[in-house]
């Protein structure tokens, strides 16, 4: 029998000690460390200040690579993202209803303004893993699929992530589809590859995918195992939808409505 939903505490499924940066920090060497050590957000914060300024994510880089400003310049100089403050205690259910609600990323404080971690959309489905629910995915796919040919420019792709505020990308190559996310586009940027290249060159390929009809718990147990954060989906071996980590965790959050 799996966890009660009361019982997983986000201080159980946090990533603890988060990282931050100074603000004065050039944009070229936040990429740089955040390609190397894996990281999709960096806390922003001033030495002598107790409290974050805000975070940086991979969706600042991409509208900053879309402005054709200089990488040298200050990370102050970018939209710092606001952020939900919760504490450890806080139940891991609420920490996704607040993430869901508010559409920010959740950090968390002790005794009341010490940052002691994050708790992301990856963590909180290892949590909801270990319940028995299998909420249907239906209410949350996207089924509008934006996809761009593998020739297309990396800066191309880039500004279409950008004007439709989405975080990936498919990439077509004859009959099959890879995935071009903003993951790769920060390590990309870090390796100084011309933006004139092509997409598909630095694209994932082929797209991991599954049948339409998955539940939430198979969708998370897939991404767990092959440390992805979009699946695509299928319906009789065409590509209908995708759905992503957070897609998840808001199917979780719904599923539980009434339980708490």
């Amino acid at each position: 029998m799996g966890s009660k939903v009361t019982e997983l505490l986000v201080g159980n499924y946090m990533s603890e000690y988060p990282i931050s940066v100074n603000p004065e920090v050039p944009f070229k060497e936040v990429v740089s460390f955040m390609a190397e050590e894996g990281f999709a957000t960096l806390i922003v914060m001033e030495e002598e200040s107790p409290m974050p300024l805000g975070v940086l994510t991979e969706r600042e880089i991409i509208r900053h690579v879309v402005s054709g400003e200089s990488m040298d310049q200050s990370i102050k100089e970018t939209l710092i993202q606001p952020f939900v403050s919760i504490t450890p205690d806080t139940s891991v259910i609420e920490a996704a209803r607040l993430m869901i609600s508010k559409k920010s990323r959740v950090l968390v404080f002790a005794d009341g303004d010490k940052l002691v971690g994050t708790i992301t959309a990856s963590d909180m489905l290892r949590a909801f893993r270990e319940t028995d629910k299998a909420p249907s995915l239906e209410k949350v796919v996207s089924t509008k699929i934006y996809h761009c040919p593998y020739d297309t420019s990396i800066l191309d792709a880039t500004k279409l992530l950008d004007e439709k505020n989405i975080g990936s990308i498919l990439v077509k190559r004859d009959s099959s589809y890879g995935i071009f996310t903003q993951r790769d586009l920060v390590r990309v940027l870090a390796k100084e590859v011309d933006l004139q290249a092509k997409v598909g060159q630095y694209s994932s390929f082929p797209l991991v995918a599954a049948n339409r009809g998955i539940l939430a718990n198979e969708a998370a147990n897939i991404m767990a195992a092959k440390n992805i954060k979009r699946l695509g989906l299928t319906d009789n071996g065409s590509l209908v939808g995708i759905v992503t980590a957070r897609d998840i965790v808001d199917a979780f959050q719904w599923s539980f409505t009434g339980e708490i």
